[in-house]
């Protein structure tokens, strides 16, 4: 009975740790609850357990600034600011049946009212929204539909101005500027996706790229006849946003909304035009009803489409042409043909600058010069290099 005393000794009462620590809780709640407002006053606290109404919007310590904002609550604001200013466009064309003609929606965008003066309201809208139509109709963001005029369409920067009564308009957009823009910056594009029964649409995103350039095939004969510079977003925009608006966080305009890439690859890119480089069109279109352009008078194609045989065989150009621009014929008394140039000449620099394809020359000239300007040509012909002046003419 020793030895099994011995091996198992009397079990002695353990001692409880519950009711300390149960103790310790409840101080430590009530400090906090008693000294927290203290501490906040005092700025001792960490930014981050501060909330929007205890440290204001921004709160200055040591330089730096902390800025608390309720992105999603700003940007409904700016959505019921801006939305009356974004309307739907009905691309109106007649048709003819059997017996009768009669009129059809040929589609639909949308456009932004940009100003209103006199008795009129001005909407920026795509060339291609409203390209063809026999009648244009507006639709306001109370679902008035409003016949609309064309003052203006340009093919190129795929720009469009229309003139409505200004009766029923009651907001105006407010112009922003592209140029300030920066990448990463919310975005917020305002159209009619689909037609007119989603209108109104709204999506978010961020400004993906600035000065990004996409070609534009306009004929759809295979080849690039322009490079629109675009600001790239990821702003859902989907057919029917064409012509909306694509805003920023304080809701002023900073592009037009024209396309997306359409590839079951592709997600999230979008383009618009940017609002500083439509702003100028638009006021042409708007008093002139058309963008004024130099020309050259010739039809011209760019030498990479050449295969390079012919280079050598037909154009005897050099070994070291690296590009240029082909002409295949020329109207008579035009500024090229005033100037000497002939068919087959091959320009490669105009103004000193290296022409490689149709693009780099029709930028030049459409973005640099204007009409009765001279410009200096470098071309070959028979193998030989030589150079002529154009003053250049107004497109017609």
């Amino acid at each position: 009975m020793d030895d099994y005393n011995n091996q198992y000794p009397p079990h002695k009462k353990k001692k409880s740790w519950l009711f300390p620590v149960v103790i310790g809780i409840i101080i430590g709640v009530l400090v906090v609850v008693i000294a927290m407002p203290s501490l906040l006053k005092s700025n001792i606290l960490p930014q981050a357990w501060m909330n929007d109404s205890e440290s204001g919007n921004v709160n200055q310590q040591s330089g730096s600034s902390y800025v608390n904002v309720d992105v999603s609550t700003q940007i409904t604001d700016v959505v019921d600011k801006v939305a009356p200013a974004v309307v739907g466009v009905i691309n109106i064309q007649q048709q003819m049946d059997f017996w009768q003609q009669q009129e059809s929606q040929a589609g639909t965008g949308s456009g932004v009212i940009y100003k209103k003066e006199d008795g009129y309201a001005y909407v920026i809208t795509n060339h291609h929204v409203v390209s063809d139509a026999d009648t244009v109709e507006v639709v306001l963001s109370d679902d008035t539909h409003i016949e609309a005029k064309i003052l203006g369409s340009d093919l190129f920067s795929d720009l469009a101005v229309l003139r409505v009564d200004s009766k029923h308009v009651k907001q105006v957009i407010e112009m922003g500027s592209s140029d300030d823009v920066k990448v990463g910056e919310p975005a917020i594009a305002i159209g009619n996706p689909l037609g007119m029964r989603f209108s109104g649409s709204v999506t978010q995103g961020v400004i993906s790229g600035k000065q990004r350039t996409v070609p534009q095939d306009f004929n759809q004969d295979g080849r690039a006849d322009w490079q629109a510079e675009v600001i790239q977003t990821d702003a859902a925009i989907n057919p029917g946003n064409s012509g909306g608006a694509l805003i920023n966080i304080k809701g002023q305009l900073i592009g037009i909304n024209s396309m997306k890439i359409n590839e079951t690859a592709v997600e999230g890119i979008g383009f618009a035009i940017p609002i500083d480089t439509a702003r100028p069109l638009v006021n042409e279109l708007e008093t002139e009803g058309e963008i004024t352009r130099p020309y050259l008078g010739v039809e011209i194609y760019s030498l990479e489409e050449v295969p390079q045989t012919e280079w050598d065989s037909t154009l005897s150009l050099p070994d070291d042409v690296k590009g240029g621009v082909y002409i295949w014929s020329i109207e008579r008394l035009s500024p090229a043909d005033k100037a000497g140039l002939e068919r087959l000449d091959v320009i490669t620099h105009v103004d000193g600058k290296e022409i490689l394809n149709m693009i780099d020359l029709r930028k030049i000239l459409y973005q640099e010069k204007e009409v009765g300007d001279d410009l200096k040509v470098t071309f070959y012909r028979d193998s030989k290099k030589q150079s002529t002046t154009i003053k250049l003419g107004q497109q017609r």
